[in-house]
């Protein structure tokens, strides 16, 4: 296969020292060669004329505007030269693959392919449904058969109010004081009449039935056709889905080829929409069909961020955990990869400092990159060290957590009377909580308040999306302490408690705009993330004495 998509370096790169070990795609800082390459590809971006697509990056032109992810993979010949490969994820406005980069894995939209066939018939279908939907008869249909039934049911129940009231004058006529003849003709009467009013109900619901029936049988006619129809697409659809999955095949170092069906071996779920078309798929699939060695990659977003997930202009982000995990671990299998930082005990060495303690209380100073409670791989946690500190602690001890890169004060309880106390005041948003942080930017106000409701993106766990539909109420305060050298020290003063809140207001483009210094998943990585639990006041759970505690930050 002619190698026309290996770009050779433009810059000098004959000083830089060749990493001994490929990136760990899931957490990484970007190796000297591919932030160069990243260089490289975006000074292509920025002057290209060889596809269209908005990216927003022009703030007169935000319509259909959409930033995208795009990868670039380092790499050796077999003349021992060195290159990058460049890639980008999904597809672009115009559905172009420029010379640039790489080609897809499996291209879905060549011409006559079985899935722009498919996705035709699906399209047929869904001009069918929507026809018939929309269909002026159908729909006056609908409403004649939705006012006739009320009406219907509005009659029948005046006619059987109508028979009780007759029933009850029948009854109180029979009560009556009355010779014994008069009597049995009065009860023949009455008898006939309640014979009278049953006759005529039930005639009158016959009438009805008839009457509406007709109508309720072309009606059913029509939706037994919108039924099969959606029942068409879907079938059709998932066919669509089961053979794209068959032909999506990956390879690794030893050409070994994979399915996509066989990488997410488990039939109770299936692989998630628009996996295998992210860039590190395509760009490692490219290095091993030509016998190029994989040496580093980075992947950068390129232009607006989306309104849910956070993407800053050319900052660098790692692969996604959902779609491209499972296909990263077979294409990489046998490759030397850098060690996953995500789960390296970095803790042991940091001291857990107790600022307060009690008979059923214990304040501590939590240091950053610590957790609160063991995680799945990482054991040390300020839970486990108190816990075997206090072997004798009779109730749970955590009464709040700290994200694990977060440093700062966090309570903790020796009783679980004290401990329900504590989470009641926390629960009721009577304790009250400040954080420091230290700002990427300039903010133009001194104050204000951040109302973007947040959900766990099921796509790339643990990050955080903004999400009106399904989110749940986040709300934050913040004011300014100073500006200094582009950056903005502020005030956060949290009013609910959502996991990464704090980041995610602060990063998001309809929150302040500014991620917070070193924050790995919303910004750029540095030497810690800048946000610190300062001051926190409650009141004891024994005594009710009102007490706080603060703690400056180290940055």
């Amino acid at each position: 296969m002619k190698q026309n998509h290996f770009q050779y370096f433009k810059s000098n790169i004959s000083g830089i020292e060749i990493p001994k070990k490929f990136t760990f795609p899931f957490y990484y800082q970007a190796h000297s060669l591919a932030k160069i390459a990243a260089n490289e590809l975006q000074d292509y971006l920025e002057n290209q004329t060889d596809f269209t697509h908005n990216f927003g990056l022009n703030i007169n032109d935000t319509k259909n505007a959409i930033g995208k992810m795009f990868g670039v993979l380092v790499v050796k010949n077999k003349q021992n030269e060195l290159g990058f490969l460049a890639a980008f994820s999904g597809k672009l406005e115009d559905e172009s693959c420029p010379e640039i980069f790489v080609p897809p894995v499996f291209d879905l939209r060549t011409k006559n392919s079985f899935y722009r066939k498919g996705e035709e018939k699906i399209e047929k279908i869904s001009i069918q449904l929507e026809a018939l939907r929309n269909d002026e008869n159908y729909l006056q249909l609908k409403k004649e058969v939705k006012k006739l039934s009320k009406a219907i049911e509005d009659d029948l129940a005046l006619q059987r109010k109508k028979l009780k009231q007759n029933k009850t004058k029948r009854k109180a006529l029979k009560k009556e004081n009355i010779n014994a003849d008069d009597f049995i003709n009065l009860e023949k009467k009455l008898t006939q009449e309640s014979y009278n009013d049953q006759f005529f109900y039930k005639e009158l619901v016959a009438y009805y039935k008839q009457k509406i029936d007709e109508k309720r049988t072309k009606l059913a006619k029509i939706e037994e056709e919108i039924s099969t129809l959606k029942k068409l697409r879907k079938t059709t659809s998932a066919f669509l889905q089961q053979t794209l999955f068959e032909k999506f095949q990956f390879l690794n170092q030893y050409k070994k080829p994979k399915a996509l069906i066989e990488i997410f071996n488990n039939p109770a779920v299936k692989p998630p929409a628009g996996s295998g078309e992210c860039a590190a798929p395509k760009l490692l699939q490219y290095a091993f069909q030509n016998d190029l060695t994989p040496i580093c990659m980075a992947e950068f977003w390129w232009g607006i961020s989306p309104n849910s997930a956070i993407r800053k202009h050319k900052n660098f982000y790692p692969a996604c955990q959902s779609r491209c995990k499972p296909i990263l671990e077979h294409m990489l299998k046998g490759i030397e990869i850098d060690e996953n930082l995500l789960i390296k005990e970095i803790s042991k060495d940091k001291e857990l400092e107790i600022i307060f303690e009690d008979d059923v209380l214990i304040v501590v100073n939590k240091p950053a990159e610590f957790l609160s409670v063991p995680g799945k791989e990482i054991s040390d946690s300020v839970y486990s060290r108190i816990k075997q500190k206090y072997p004798k602690a009779t109730g749970p001890l955590i009464v709040h957590r700290l994200d694990m890169s977060t440093s700062g004060i966090l309570l903790l309880t020796k009783t679980k009377e004290a401990n329900k106390v504590l989470q009641s005041q926390f629960i009721n948003r009577t304790v009250k909580k400040r954080y420091v942080a230290l700002l990427d930017g300039n903010l133009p106000k001194n104050k204000g308040k951040i109302q973007l409701p947040l959900r766990v993106d099921l796509d790339d766990r643990p990050k955080q999306l903004v999400c009106y539909e399904h989110g749940k109420n986040a709300e934050t305060v913040w004011e300014v302490i100073e500006r200094k050298d582009n950056k903005t020290r502020v005030y956060f003063y949290p009013i609910t408690g959502r996991t990464h809140q704090l980041r995610v207001h602060a990063a998001h483009k309809n929150g302040l705009n500014s991620p917070i210094i070193g924050d790995d998943l919303y910004g750029k990585k540095q030497n810690r993330l800048h946000l610190h639990a300062e001051f926190i006041e409650f009141l004891h759970p024994n005594t009710t004495e009102k007490m706080s505690f603060r703690v400056a930050p180290d940055f």
